[in-house]
């Protein structure tokens, strides 16, 4: 008789494993930012709140939340292993790329909110049409609708779809969610001067921008409308 057990076999990742990825990337930031501050100071060339990269950061923690709702919503329901798979991506990068800036502003002496949203790329040429240059400030229902975010209603359409039908709402607002964050990230690395924060926004201009091909190839594999 054997002592060899059989190899456990390769599944893919299950809803809890998702759910405490996410809380230990959200306790990790909680707890680096609480004790970054014991006896810390902002360095002297640390952006200021009203600078490009602070409202970059307030501004794609907001938009990177409701992402990160969307994908594991989906994540839970879709049958569809290639969605599934790009649903957790989203999930666990996004959760990673949020602890981070919120530790940025931690980092830099400010506070996590601020400057009405949207503000900061005014004089960007990415902001022009992106509502980064109106006179008035806009609420913030203007500016997550400017940035492509989903809607109250889109959200429960969202949770109450199932199959194909579910798949395809959660690709199309998915798509809207990085089209309007990719002009975000442009105006940083135009406005911006911070090394690190640059680098993240290159990196969320070149990933969306991928990940909108990818989610475009998927509606046509599934026949959405």
């Amino acid at each position: 008789m054997s002592d060899e057990s059989p190899a456990p076999t390769a599944v893919g990742p299950r809803w809890w494993v998702v759910a405490l990825v996410l809380v230990a990337v959200a306790g990790l930031a909680f707890a680096i930012g609480r004790f970054s501050t014991f006896g810390a100071q902002a360095p002297s060339t640390a952006p200021g709140s009203s600078s490009a990269e602070a409202g970059f950061a307030r501004d794609m923690q907001v938009h990177h939340a409701q992402a990160i709702e969307m994908a594991m919503e989906i994540y839970r329901k879709t049958d569809d292993p290639e969605l599934r798979v790009l649903a957790y991506d989203i999930a666990t990068g996004q959760s990673a790329q949020r602890g981070e800036m919120f530790d940025w502003l931690v980092q830099w002496g400010l506070s996590q909110s601020g400057e009405p949203m949207m503000s900061w790329m005014s004089g960007s040429e990415a902001g022009h049409g992106h509502g980064g240059d109106a006179e008035e400030p806009m609420t913030d229902a203007e500016a997550h609708e400017a940035m492509g975010m989903a809607s109250a209603d889109e959200i429960a359409a969202l949770e109450d779809a199932t199959g194909q039908e579910a798949d395809c709402l959660f690709l199309e607002l998915m798509i809207r969610h990085h089209e309007g964050a990719i002009p975000m990230a442009e105006a940083l690395v135009e406005l911006g001067s911070d090394p690190r924060a640059l680098q993240v926004a290159r990196a969320i201009q070149d990933g969306q921008t991928a990940e909108i091909d990818a989610m475009e190839s998927m509606q046509a594999r599934l026949g959405c409308g």
